[in-house]
């Protein structure tokens, strides 16, 4: 009965995170565009026909139509397909965690999907979803520091809160410990861009990068946050190797998105780190 408890879960957050995906996409799309994220009904991008019924089905609407419209043959966007399926496994991901954890694995894992998708696809990290970031992580540590001292607080700060970020150890403080998570992040972005532009006198690192770091840094604490800066680097290496061998050419000046590197990284470190340390206590 608990395995197929187990599998039920898995597939309920699967089927949830699919539609959250869903949306997820459609913001990315609209945002950059100004367009309505909410009210504006979905549509096809190329003749404008409103979607119905199952053409709003999650991923497997994209694979019956084959990436097409059915009215006009205009190729859907790869984005949107990318999102849900991701959005998926952020659902699928969380329901393996213990029942506690699961809400804020979710929670952070489709913000990072968004911001994540919005760089990959426009070199943009939206000043509001950032901070949106940070203030999700900055909240949930405040709610396990001072709010009720339930059996589910508990739950949740022996894993994310206590877990990720690590008491401060200057105050023994979960929430101190992510005020400084969020402090270091934007730190160790913003510091070294201000040297390299009086240095060189030109920017090498997008403005919005230290602002996610720091939202970053809200949830996975200031050790957190170097392991996830290591993680982006080496994951921009290896995506700068296969750029190269692929036969796009790689120079000094190519940009690469840090966001979207630092996204990918942060999810699993941060689950990662909630799991070792609930297996501690």
């Amino acid at each position: 009965m608990g395995e197929e408890w187990g599998w039920l879960s898995v597939t309920i957050c699967s089927v949830l995170g699919a539609i959250v995906g869903s949306f997820i996409g459609t913001l990315v799309q609209r945002l950059p565009q100004g367009r309505d994220i909410v009210r504006a009904p979905s549509a096809c991008d190329h003749c404008g026909r409103r979607l119905h019924g199952l053409e709003l089905v999650p991923v497997l609407a994209w694979l019956a139509l084959r990436g097409r419209c059915r009215t006009c043959g205009g190729a859907l966007d790869r984005w949107q397909l990318v999102s849900e399926i991701v959005g998926a496994g952020v659902g699928a991901g969380a329901a393996l965690m213990p029942l506690p954890e699961r809400l804020p694995a979710m929670a952070l894992g489709w913000q990072l999907l968004a911001l994540g998708l919005l760089d990959a696809r426009c070199f943009w990290l939206p000043r509001g979803l950032t901070l949106a970031l940070g203030a999700s992580g900055l909240a949930l540590s405040a709610w396990f520091e001072f709010g009720p001292k339930s059996g589910l607080a508990s739950g949740f700060a022996s894993g994310f809160a206590f877990g990720s970020r690590g008491e401060s150890l200057l105050t023994g403080s979960v929430f101190a410990g992510s005020a400084l998570g969020c402090v270091a992040g934007y730190a160790l972005l913003a510091v070294p861009a201000w040297a390299y532009q009086k240095c060189r006198g030109r920017e090498g690192l997008g403005g919005g990068d230290p602002f996610l770091l720091g939202a970053i840094g809200a949830w996975a604490g200031v050790a957190g946050v170097v392991v996830i800066m290591l993680a982006a680097s080496l994951l921009g290496l290896l995506l700068a190797i296969i750029w190269a061998l692929s036969g796009r050419r790689v120079e000094a000046s190519t940009i690469l998105p840090l966001g979207s590197l630092m996204a990918v990284a942060a999810w699993p470190t941060c689950l990662g780190l909630a799991m070792l340390q609930l297996r501690a206590w």
